[in-house]
């Protein structure tokens, strides 16, 4: 008989990741989540499947979180999401890792991807100080008046974010709506959310207040329907949603005028440009009289 002992067989621990909701990670009320695969159809997590209640929650929190984010500076703004880019650098293997596991690239690929990504943030968040000046105008009028038209966030935005991609897709959907001053509860690619939720805690660490952004995980076809009839959402982007679903979305967001993001194609592939952003903001006209 060996005197070596047979090492025993070590369990690997299985993570099951929560929601992000008001800056908390609460598990769905429904207490249901579902396998999350790798590109070979390996278990790589469970994944929290949100609820209409979950859904409803985050808006609220949203909402609450709405006018503080709206009300700083867009200074202020830039600032915090770039510190979101920091922390997101710092762990720019992990999200390689992640992204290469969710859609099955190469090495080389995945880390492409994670820089882009990395790099489409801090983009976006250079534009919180300027895009105001390119939507704002001084008005010439006949009269002893200034004319102003200022920019405006529409509220809370709901969004779909891509299914296809993973992390790219999702900072290029996010990202507009909350450098404007909206606040957004986004559902996360059902079939490869990881990379989203590892986002999360990069949030939670970083200054972005509680609320600003809300992460949830789950049926697209389950959770989507319930955000685009919410009567609190200001308007929707369902870039993520299969066509015959989207349609249905744009029909409930018409109960209260919702602004519905619909791009003709996939528009995250491209290179960030201006028109994510100037599709959350409205435009206040203001007039004050000259003189003394």
């Amino acid at each position: 008989m060996s005197d070596t002992a047979t090492a025993p067989t070590r369990l690997s621990v299985r993570k099951t990741y929560k929601l992000y909701i008001g800056g908390a990670f609460p598990r769905s009320e429904s207490g249901r989540s579902y396998v999350v695969t790798d590109h070979k159809g390996g278990f790589l997590a469970n994944a929290a499947l949100a609820s209409r209640k979950d859904a409803r929650d985050a808006v609220v929190a949203a909402r609450k979180a709405f006018a503080g984010w709206s009300g700083a500076t867009a200074y202020n703004r830039g600032q915090v999401l770039y510190r979101v880019a920091e922390l997101l650098e710092g762990r720019r293997a992990q999200f390689t890792a992640e992204v290469r596991a969710a859609e099955g690239l190469g090495a080389r690929q995945a880390e492409a991807v994670a820089e882009a990504a990395i790099d489409r943030w801090v983009w976006y968040a250079g534009w919180a100080d300027k895009i105001a000046q390119v939507r704002g105008a001084a008005n010439p009028v006949a009269g002893p008046f200034f004319n102003f038209s200022l920019p405006e966030p529409s509220g809370v935005v709901a969004v779909i974010a891509p299914e296809a991609s993973s992390l790219l897709g999702f900072v290029s959907v996010v990202a507009p709506a909350v450098v404007t001053g909206n606040t957004v509860v986004v559902l996360a690619s059902e079939r490869c959310p990881l990379p989203a939720v590892s986002l999360t805690e990069v949030l939670a660490t970083s200054d972005v207040p509680g609320g600003v952004i809300n992460v949830l995980t789950g049926r697209t076809a389950e959770v989507a329907p319930w955000l685009a009839s919410h009567m609190d959402v200001n308007a929707i982007d369902v870039t993520g949603a299969p066509d015959s679903l989207a349609d249905d979305l744009a029909v409930a967001a018409a109960e209260n005028l919702k602004r519905v993001l619909r791009p003709a194609a996939e528009d995250w592939i491209q290179p960030p440009g201006l028109k994510r952003m100037l599709a959350y903001l409205e435009t206040k006209t203001v007039w004050h009289p000259t003189g003394t």
